[in-house]
């Protein structure tokens, strides 16, 4: 939901690379409304306990100016080589920029090629596919089918079995490459379930 409406492409970035963003780049996003150092998170906490009819004020009064965003300062880049609606788009974008001489593109090139094809496919299409949601029930309903058939996946298995039960870091992901990653099993990760195992707010 929030991915979805980013500015940008900065969606489909954090979607692609898992890239981490910290309080600065939260706060240029608009993500967060104040930016605080974190030896004021307890003296925060205690305040808003005491006084929580005051928070807005309290956070007004221990924020600070965060340093510049590094997400933000990459936004050109990102925008111009995670434009297109496809993993193979993005690949041969980076491609095409790493080829130039672009450092921050092959970069970007060499994290997706240690990613699940498959499993960047789904992360593409929910944030695509999330900007025409009307509401985050809607997204939510979505996102619930698709984790209950993406942790029964060969790749979710097989990216724990690499990076946390036998930790060689070199999974084997099937299918290999996003080329081969076929749309009718992306659809059916997508369907909706049945109305009794779907995904509702109580």
């Amino acid at each position: 939901w929030y991915l979805s409406r980013l500015p940008g492409r900065i969606g489909p970035y954090l979607a692609l690379t898992g890239a981490r963003i910290d309080g600065a780049d939260c706060l240029a996003l608009g993500l967060a409304t104040h930016f605080l150092p974190a030896e004021r998170l307890e003296e925060a906490k205690a305040r808003i306990v005491a006084d929580p009819a005051d928070i807005a004020a309290i956070l007004s009064a221990l924020s600070v100016t965060p340093p510049p965003s590094a997400l933000m300062a990459e936004r050109d880049a990102i925008d111009r080589l995670f434009a297109p609606d496809s993993v193979e788009g993005v690949f041969a974008a980076l491609a095409e920029a790493a080829a130039k001489g672009d450092a921050w593109a092959e970069k970007q090139a060499a994290v997706l090629r240690s990613k699940s094809p498959e499993s960047m496919k789904v992360s593409l299409r929910l944030v695509l596919d999330g900007r025409g949601r009307t509401s985050f029930a809607e997204e939510m309903a979505v996102e619930y089918a698709v984790a209950t058939r993406v942790c029964r996946r060969h790749d979710f298995i097989e990216g724990v079995r690499a990076l946390i039960v036998d930790k060689d870091n070199a999974p084997q992901w099937d299918p290999p490459t996003p080329e081969t990653v076929a749309q009718a099993s992306v659809d059916a990760i997508f369907a909706p379930l049945p109305a009794g195992e779907a995904w509702s707010p109580r």
